[in-house]
């Protein structure tokens, strides 16, 4: 017991230490683990921890982690990615899996081992992939949607890859391992048998078994958790309710493992059925925790898996493969990026996401060990190779981030926009969920636009709809021009991105000091930046909405509609009025909660705010009621027996 507390300890504190301080210097959460991993190598050793057992464990998280994503996809959704998700997908893997297949030929290997290595090395990493690029807010854009098509279509295809490497035995190494098998050594991996009910079955018996448990798990989904849900919430217990979804997270894991699929498939599956389900949000929520402490150890035991003494003794052979491993998979993933209309910078994000090998490659490196397809001396080496590829992750992001989003984003990019034919007085920079309300509302009010927008995907749907938009950078002074801004009255600038959004404000005011700036602010201390920056109206994107719950609040708590109204109206005017003199005192080096002056003037500000909104009085009568809401029998009767007997005419 004391070694189960003394090991859990030093995993926690690795990453306790290790990842905020990854995050402090830019290298993002996943860097922090590896780098953690990597650091207690030596005390695991020293404790004899079977680090390869830990990571089975750990594996766990990201079949949770694709549980979570199934839940944010409509089946709807998932038919409309088909395009992407057969053919980019299908083509990644079959193209990059050919070329490793034919680098491993002219290495000198058979061709079974070959093609075994080809399908092996051709998946990614959808752990730190999908971790990073919703870390980064980079899940939405052309790149991340694109890059997860591909994981999607690769944690599908590990299913045939795992029923078609038996096939490719050595017998050579069959018979080494039948040797040592009869002289006693268990020491292989137990892949072959276990847990799986369908070995010995005849093929077409597999696949009947197989998509029965698909079946399941569909059928399961769609009319069987609701009426189970609902009996767990009668309890009214939530750790009960924390229970239930890890069961049926680790039910259908079980399941899935038990036929011989991929338990990553089977959960993905379960949450793409349970995503329309009133159940979904809570299932998020109990699920999140565990997901993100199982990927976080199951990325230090990557790093604490290293295997020192063989990489050392063979530095350059390792070092060279890995390279030139991503090396191949990034060019075959720019190539495919041309093919299906992927641009700019999402382009080169798409193609250095993936370039890695996956976190699969160590479970089918082990399964072709233990089926006598690859040599161990062969796959001791892939491991590296497969674990390095993913420390090397991070960096490349972080190549994307300094270096090319930066120059896309300057203006520098090779990538041509569309030419804009037609110039409207609104320019209209993002037309996701924000900037596409406000261009609606000018196109039905009579005004012409001109949208600017970086994902081509996204234009393509709207230009369906006869939405006058055009693809390029509206970062980009060359594009602004085009979309004439030297005549333009107004720019609406709509895009995702922070510190995209405060650039272009401040761009605009510098260099067109004619044209009227509304910003989309995502914070308060954005508010300031955007504040500093110039900015003629600085809209929070979730101000209005939380005011009208405001509003709500008060008139479920009993004020009339007038009332709350009123007060409603006198909370936005307060805190418009405060905007200047809190803008002044904010300091982006300081957190707001460390700058003394500003919290100061804050409690100054709130007070007076309450002082004024509690000291409201009741300035209207029943008359002016009956505008907002009908009368009630009591307001009429109470009405006629205010009114003057001799007092005549409508009211």
């Amino acid at each position: 017991m004391g070694d189960i507390l003394l090991i859990t300890f030093v995993f926690l504190v690795a990453g306790v230490l290790a990842v905020p301080l990854a995050s402090r210097l830019g290298l993002g959460s996943v860097l922090g683990y590896l780098i953690a991993g990597i650091a207690i190598s030596p005390l695991l050793a020293a404790f004899g921890v079977d680090v390869v057992s830990v990571q089975h464990f750990a594996e766990f998280g990201v079949v949770m982690m694709l549980f979570l994503v199934g839940l944010e996809l409509e089946p709807r959704l998932l038919w409309s990615m088909r395009a992407r998700l057969l053919g980019l997908g299908g083509l990644q893997v079959a193209v990059t899996a050919g070329l490793v297949m034919a680098a491993a030929l002219a290495l000198g290997q058979a061709w079974s081992v070959a093609l075994a290595i080809g399908l092996v090395l051709a998946l990614s990493s959808t752990a730190i992939v999908l971790q990073t690029l919703n870390e980064k807010g980079l899940m939405k854009s052309d790149g991340g949607r694109g890059g997860f098509s591909v994981l999607l279509f690769q944690d599908v295809a590990v299913i045939p890859i795992l029923a078609l490497i038996p096939l490719l035995a050595l017998p050579e190494l069959m018979d080494a391992m039948a040797g040592g098998a009869a002289a006693g050594d268990d020491h292989g991996n137990g892949h072959g048998g276990g847990l799986d009910l369908t070995h010995g079955l005849a093929g077409w018996q597999r696949a009947l078994v197989m998509l029965g448990a698909i079946g399941v798990v569909i059928g399961g989904g769609t009319w069987l958790t609701r009426p189970l849900f609902r009996f767990i919430a009668l309890a009214n217990l939530r750790e009960i309710f924390v229970a239930a979804a890890l069961v049926l997270v680790v039910g259908i894991a079980l399941l899935m493992t038990l036929v011989g699929l991929s338990p990553a498939l089977g959960t993905f599956l379960a949450g793409v059925v349970l995503a329309n389900s009133e159940y979904r949000h809570e299932l998020e929520s109990d699920i999140e925790p565990f997901k993100g402490l199982l990927l976080g150890l199951f990325f230090i035991t990557v790093g604490a898996g290293f295997n020192f003494p063989l990489l050392f003794g063979n530095f350059a052979a390792i070092i060279g493969l890995t390279l030139g491993l991503m090396a191949l998979k990034a060019a075959v993933l720019l190539a495919l990026s041309f093919l299906f209309g992927i641009r700019g910078g999402d382009r080169w994000l798409f193609s250095l996401s993936l370039a890695q090998a996956g976190e699969f490659g160590f479970v089918l490196l082990s399964f072709t060990v233990a089926n006598a397809v690859i040599p161990a001396a062969v796959a001791d080496q892939l491991l590296l190779v497969v674990a390095l590829s993913m420390l090397l992750t991070p960096a490349l992001f972080i190549l994307y981030d300094k270096v090319i989003a930066p120059r896309f984003a300057a203006g520098g990019g090779d990538e041509a926009a569309d030419e804009i034919t037609e110039q409207g007085p609104v320019i209209i920079a993002g037309h996701g969920r924000y900037g596409g309300i406000v261009n609606r509302l000018l196109r039905e009010a009579g005004y012409a636009t001109t949208v600017l927008d970086y994902s081509s995907a996204h234009l393509e749907r709207l230009r369906a709809f006869g939405f006058r938009v055009y693809f390029g950078d509206a970062t980009r002074p060359d594009l602004l021009h085009a979309a004439g801004i030297e005549a333009a009255r107004l720019c609406v600038v709509a895009l995702d991105g922070r510190e995209q959004i405060t650039a272009l404000v401040r761009h605009v005011r510098q260099q067109h000091p004619h044209v009227h700036v509304v910003a989309r602010a995502i914070d308060r201390e954005h508010v300031y930046e955007l504040y500093a920056a110039g900015a003629h109206d600085i809209i929070r994107e979730t101000f209005d909405s939380a005011v009208r719950a405001g509003r709500s609040v008060l008139e479920a708590l009993g004020d009339h509609p007038f009332e709350a109204e009123r007060k409603v109206r006198q909370f936005v005017r307060q805190d418009k009025a405060h905007l200047a003199a809190l803008a002044a005192l904010y300091d982006p080096d300081v957190p707001l909660h460390e700058n003394t002056a500003y919290v100061e003037k804050s409690r100054e500000v709130m007070a007076e705010n309450e002082a004024a909104l509690k000291g409201m009085d009741r300035a209207f009568a029943t008359r002016v009621d009956r505008g907002w809401s009908p009368p009630t029998a009591a307001d009429v009767a109470a009405e006629e027996s205010r009114t003057d007997p001799g007092e005549a005419g409508p009211r």
